[in-house]
């Protein structure tokens, strides 16, 4: 069974990530696998250079991942460009992973993909589990984490489907606006019932 964990910014998806991990699921972390595919002397890099010239890639070798964001902030064009470079890298990587996984024997394997119903990456997955949290939860826990002003979490916000719509296209939601012990309480219950396992076969 392939588990897919998802949430939105500042919603503890992360928390229940490391709850998975701690419990011997072998995770595929999409954020991850975004910084492995673009690494120094990864083609994918060298495609992003070949597109936006080689200002963007730093000294070391590495992306500039402030000056690609800048380039790509306020330019539709150039974002569905990088868009369509490292998409399908990670699409592949994270393909390959999970191969190697189920080749482990993993009767259960999570992927960790913080824009599951963005990317529209449903089909990849068995089950959808879905950790949400009120609005003003949200805000809050973002202006403190990421020292945004209200605008800034706001825009951050708004930028990420609704939560209600992604509560719509879960098997299972998370309701994240208690204590850790109620979060770990709600993924026991959800993982018992789907009988997942974090054993190999």
């Amino acid at each position: 069974m392939i588990i897919g964990l998802t949430g939105s910014i500042a919603s503890g998806k992360s928390t229940v990530s490391d709850m998975l991990k701690n419990a011997g699921y072998p995770i595929i972390d999409a954020d991850m696998v975004a910084r492995l595919v673009v690494e120094p002397g990864s083609e994918t890099l060298a495609q992003i250079a070949q597109a936006f010239g080689p200002d963007v890639i730093q000294a070391d070798g590495t992306m500039d991942r402030a000056k690609v964001g800048e380039i790509i902030f306020n330019d539709p064009a150039s974002r569905k460009i990088l868009n369509e470079l490292i998409h399908p890298a990670i699409r592949q990587e994270m393909h390959r992973q999970r191969q190697e996984f189920l080749a482990q024997g993993f009767k259960t394997i999570v992927m960790d993909i913080p824009l599951l119903f963005e990317s529209r990456l449903q089909h990849l997955v068995d089950k959808i589990l879905v950790v949400s949290v009120t609005e003003e939860n949200q805000f809050s826990r973002l202006m403190e984490r990421n020292g945004f002003s209200e605008k800034e979490a706001r825009a951050r916000i708004s930028s990420q489907l609704p939560m209600s719509v992604k509560e719509d296209g879960a098997d299972a939601v998370i309701y994240n606006n208690g204590s850790l012990d109620e979060t770990k309480w709600q993924l026991n219950r959800i993982l018992e019932n789907w009988q997942a396992s974090p054993e190999k076969e």
